[in-house]
């Protein structure tokens, strides 16, 4: 297990040994307290949009879901008939500039894994720059829209918002409730009061204090090929390599048992780079992995080998939640 696993697994699962970081874990909660204050007093650098933009976030370390979300929120905007585009950090891209426009048929290290994914998936207008205003303000210079998403960016405060979504694992949950790095909290837990909606993955049912989704998969794409086959394409008992670079691979792992299948798994770092040899596993079984692993293996991979492509699915309840925020946020005749 990596260094970076045993510290999250201590989070979660509690270590005595995290008292010691008590003192490191003020100091950051003073600098984000700090750097929120400022925030709302209006001071500082701060961007705001001409458009409503709409925040996806976590509070906690690890993958929560967000790519899953916005490519919902995208496709459910357009069934408005909003013109919605994206903006992303671009985490472990390498642009010639920024900001930085991602299309289809680029790679991840140019454009970053998961805007990437997001565009081919989508073909949404999207900005990656660590400046979130900034790129908000060079997609608007290039395309009208009439609705922003920042993917991640719950704690850029250079970039005003009009609606907070954040998600949470629940699972997982809020580990034990402290700020790095004595625990998995980005902000303190009070910041999630101040937040419009709290959206709970694998919660099948909406919390007291939220909104529930999932995430369904959806079907079985051939890297190669692009050949897309459904889940039935393995038969349950279905031995196969399981591989996931993700924030929170287990979720994955756990899906891939759902289906009744036996990943052998592979953990990656998040953003992990890939190679051929790297994935050469014995003994020689089918391949699955995610899709966010997929958009950086496709010019190497094997005859077998597949991503499981998911779906979110929110609750009934959030979907009247959100079109009510769209009308507020964007009013339509």
């Amino acid at each position: 297990m990596s260094l970076s696993a045993r510290i999250t697994a201590a989070w979660y699962a509690g270590h005595p040994a995290l008292g010691l970081l008590r003192p490191l874990e003020w100091l950051y909660r003073t600098v984000v307290q700090r750097k929120r204050a400022r925030f709302l007093a209006g001071e500082g650098d701060i961007y705001r949009a001409p458009v409503p933009v709409v925040v996806v976030g976590n509070i906690t370390v690890g993958g929560t879901g967000k790519t899953p979300m916005i490519l919902w929120l995208i496709e459910h905007c357009r069934r408005q008939g909003l013109r919605v585009g994206v903006v992303s950090r671009g985490y472990g891209a390498q642009p010639p500039q920024l900001p930085w426009r991602v299309q289809v048929d680029q790679t991840a290290s140019v454009a970053g894994d998961e805007p990437l994914l997001i565009v081919q998936r989508s073909g949404v207008p999207l900005m990656i720059d660590p400046d979130r205003g900034r790129a908000v303000a060079a997609l608007l210079a290039a395309e009208p829209l009439d609705l922003i998403l920042s993917d991640d960016g719950l704690q850029h405060y250079r970039l005003a918002r009009d609606l907070e979504l954040v998600l949470i694992d629940a699972a997982r949950g809020l580990g034990n409730q402290h700020c790095l790095p004595a625990g998995p909290l980005r902000e303190p837990l009070e910041r999630l009061q101040s937040v419009d909606a709290l959206l709970y993955n694998g919660a099948t049912h909406d919390p007291q204090a939220g909104y529930g989704f999932t995430l369904r998969p959806r079907t079985l794409v051939n890297l190669r090929s692009g050949e897309q086959r459904p889940i039935s394409h393995f038969p349950p008992g279905q031995s196969l390599h399981a591989v996931a670079g993700i924030g929170n691979p287990q979720r994955f792992f756990s899906t891939l048992e759902g289906l009744h299948w036996r990943p052998v798994t592979h953990v990656f770092a998040d953003h992990a780079a890939y190679s051929a040899e790297l994935l050469n596993f014995s003994p020689a079984l089918p391949l699955v992995m995610t899709e966010k692993d997929a958009v950086k293996c496709r010019a190497f991979a094997a005859d077998d080998w597949w991503y499981l492509a998911v779906d979110a699915e929110p609750s009934a309840a959030f979907v009247a939640w959100f079109d009510q925020q769209l009308q507020r946020l964007v009013p339509r005749a």
